[in-house]
């Protein structure tokens, strides 16, 4: 994809000849239906028209407001006036301002649709301009239904001074009422996205995507250049480089458009529905101690053990990923997003190893991981929509740049989130569950542990280093960690045990994720029964009581007493031979 002109863009109409980032000509079924070219991806501009017809199913748009026009409260004059200005703007497009707003429905499902128009002086933002933005957001509250704004604009209209300027104070002010009523919003940045609605009520988005090449940001590159004196580096102001900085969940190409925006509206649709049967216990093997740490310690790492993506996949068949911290950048060892599992929608939140593949770093979080998780924890809370996270990392990276990034504080944030969102949270350790990293995602209210996944302080080989001075005898070290599920059911670190298939989830994968999925509904089920303040009340109290002196010494007892009775297994073969070979009083002993 070709970068968007390193410059303050100027609309390129639609019945241009050829495409002006590769000089292919503008010809095709897929050019006519979506203005896009067929060679490069180029995307040109759309009126607002347009996009509302790309968009909402046929005849189901109704604009609301379509009678508020501008007037000229500066009467304000350059080389032309804002009077002249304004009438031309209307001819040229038909319009009475740059946006247009009404309700649509997209696949059937209803929203409120707010789609800017560059043609009308440059998508700028005035008076009637933000008032109508309000209107909407307004509407969409009122309506409890999603609120879609496609944003096409250059910024706050200087003609209307400071009456502009404060568009973006109310607009940001009345995207805040939507976000507390707990109605979701996105924003969809096309070309170009800049000044006072880019960093106003657009930014406020509960989803964030941008068109490919799309020029977005507060000030144009021509605009800094001028100032600072520097000319602007490659790909610059791009949807990508907003991508690959963290501020975008996603460069989503036209042609996908309306079936993304159809998928998060089928998604809301279904908050608060899911199998409405008779909830029933899942199968759980009896607990049984595995013969050695070490042993599920490698099962845990295995590169072919599924990941957190491997099961989103299978549990989730829509699902939405979702970028970035809105900070510094995107971290590829989280992986986060919305989709439907059972349906009910939720939010999940994994870490994420990646067979090998160096971008996801090995399942080690940066603190812009971190952020970015929290940030999805944030969002459940503020949709009322259940969270599932999937525990899988060695740890954190450690380096001087993660230091200066935060990555204690972004940790603790997690941390902090989780032990106060009023939603139903249930987190699964799905493989090697390691330090304080790995237990940013499990301030659950239930926390399931797979048969053969490990969760620990600390790596044996950490703990091998400073006990022993040396990290090759991790092996000797890790029955004494306690790592294993079994070792943190008796703890009551976790709450249940999910059976895996025969030698180790890796096996049978679809297997793995239907025992899975089945622990998972049937948590969210039992837990959506409970308030906000009881959910929270309740895992405050959980977290609260681990680690009391009088579960640690009934822990410690249970681990006691299964020792002996392992030994005594060992040592005999069965309890019937040991009570064969020392009889009740006054019986005889078995024959040997």
């Amino acid at each position: 994809m070709p970068p968007a002109p390193a410059d303050e863009p100027t609309p390129q109409t639609s019945t241009r000849a050829t495409c002006p980032a590769c000089s292919a000509p503008t010809e095709g079924t897929a050019w006519h239906r979506y203005r896009v070219c067929g060679n490069c991806r180029y995307h040109f501009q759309l009126s607002a028209s347009e996009r509302i017809d790309l968009l909402a199913d046929p005849d189901s748009f109704q604009a609301s407001n379509p009678s508020l026009i501008s007037v000229d409260p500066l009467v304000f004059t350059d080389r032309v006036s804002y009077r002249d200005r304004l009438e031309r703007a209307k001819r040229e497009t038909t319009l009475n301002e740059a946006v247009v707003t009404g309700i649509a429905r997209i696949n059937g499902r209803e929203c409120v649709l707010a789609v800017f128009d560059f043609g009308f002086l440059g998508g700028s933002m005035g008076s009637v301009v933000g008032e109508k933005i309000t209107l909407g957001l307004e509407l969409a509250a009122e309506r409890r239904v999603p609120f879609i704004s496609i944003i096409a604009s250059g910024g706050a209209r200087m003609q209307e001074g400071m009456l502009s300027l404060v568009q973006m104070g109310k607009t940001t002010a009345a995207a805040m009422r939507l976000h507390q009523a707990g109605v979701p919003s996105v924003t969809v940045l096309t070309n170009p996205s800049t000044g006072g609605v880019y960093a106003s009520f657009a930014s406020q988005g509960d989803f964030l995507f941008g068109e490919p090449g799309a020029l977005i940001g507060f000030a144009g590159p021509r605009v800094i250049e001028q100032l600072t004196g520097e000319p602007p580096p490659a790909g610059t102001h791009t949807a990508e480089f907003l991508l690959e900085h963290g501020q975008l969940d996603a460069v989503v190409d036209r042609a996908r458009l309306r079936g993304v925006l159809a998928t998060l509206l089928q998604l809301f649709h279904n908050r608060g529905l899911g199998d409405n049967r008779p909830m029933s216990e899942p199968y759980r093997p009896p607990a049984a101690q595995p013969s050695s740490a070490w042993q599920e310690v490698v099962l845990a790492r295995r590169e072919d053990r599924p990941t957190s993506a491997d099961y989103i996949r299978r549990l989730m068949p829509q699902f939405v990923e979702l970028h970035g911290d809105r900070v510094f950048g995107d971290d590829a060892a989280v992986i986060a997003g919305i989709g439907d599992l059972a349906g009910m929608t939720v939010f999940a939140i994994g870490q994420e190893r990646g067979h090998g593949d160096p971008a996801r770093n090995g399942g080690r979080l940066r603190p812009e991981g971190f952020r970015k998780a929290a940030r999805i924890m944030r969002l459940a809370a503020e949709l009322r929509l259940p969270l599932v996270t999937f525990i899988d990392t060695p740890g954190a990276h450690l380096d001087y740049d993660s230091e200066a990034r935060g990555l204690a504080g972004a940790l603790s944030s997690c941390l902090a989130n989780m032990s106060v969102l009023p939603v139903p949270v249930v987190s699964v350790v799905i493989g090697e569950g390691g330090s304080g990293p790995a237990l940013a995602l499990g301030v659950a209210d239930r926390i399931l542990m797979q048969e053969h996944a490990v969760y620990s302080v600390i790596a044996p080989e950490g703990a091998a280093a400073i006990v022993h001075r040396d990290a090759a005898r991790a092996q000797e070290i890790a029955d004494a960690l306690k790592m294993t599920a079994y070792d943190c059911h008796v703890l009551g670190v976790v709450d249940a045990v999910v059976p895996e298939p025969p030698n180790g989830a890796h096996q049978d994968p679809d297997y793995a994720a239907l025992l899975l999925r089945g622990e998972i509904v049937s948590a969210l089920l039992e837990l959506r029964r409970r308030d906000a303040r009881r959910l929270v009340e309740e895992r405050w109290r959980k977290f609260r009581r681990m680690g009391e002196f009088s579960r640690l010494v009934e822990a410690a007892e249970g681990q006691r007493a299964e020792a002996v009775r392992t030994a005594l297994l060992r040592a005999f073969g069965s309890l019937a031979q040991l009570r064969d070979r020392w009889p009740r009083r006054g019986e005889q002993p078995a024959p040997s």
